[in-house]
């Protein structure tokens, strides 16, 4: 009887305590009084606001091999790749949005970016090229035209 007693009064200690913590700064119990201010809940509102609109305005940036590996995805059934060639035609790939990336960054005026932009893609071009048989250049160009130009949806037939 006295082992169920005692349990019986650690537990509600237990829940007392945790009660006392909970309105206490948040529930950790490190607040500043009550909340972040000593004004409750309300006081700290404000903060967390201010830094989810932070944290929304700046997007986050995708992985450049997220993009890489969804460009290969419809590039390798169009040009017929093999192995070798799809881990060259991705590591290309890759060189070029680093430096597309390092561009942006760059506080280079909108005619600059523009020329390095098509010269980037040149030597992106080029580079692509050179692991491609004939008939794969053919559709590789085909490809990023209509890439350049997509095309409307189909819906109406």
């Amino acid at each position: 009887m006295k082992t169920i007693q005692t349990l019986f009064v650690l537990a509600l200690l237990l829940l007392s305590a945790t009660t006392v913590s909970a309105q206490y700064g948040y529930g950790n119990g490190y607040g500043n009084g009550y909340g972040n201010n000593g004004y409750g809940r309300n006081g700290g509102m404000g903060m967390n606001q201010m830094n989810q609109t932070r944290e929304q305005s700046a997007p986050k940036e995708i992985p450049i091999e997220v993009t890489v590996s969804k460009i290969m995805e419809q590039l390798k059934p169009e040009l017929n790749l093999d192995a070798l060639q799809e881990i060259a035609v991705s590591n290309v790939l890759t060189e070029s949005i680093k430096t597309q990336t390092a561009l942006l960054k760059s506080k280079s005026s909108q005619e600059e970016l523009m020329k390095e932009f098509e010269a980037l893609s040149e030597n992106t071009d080029r580079k692509v090229n050179a692991f491609l048989s004939e008939e794969q250049k053919a559709k590789y160009k085909a490809f990023k035209e209509d890439n350049k130009n997509p095309k409307k949806s189909k819906k109406k037939k």
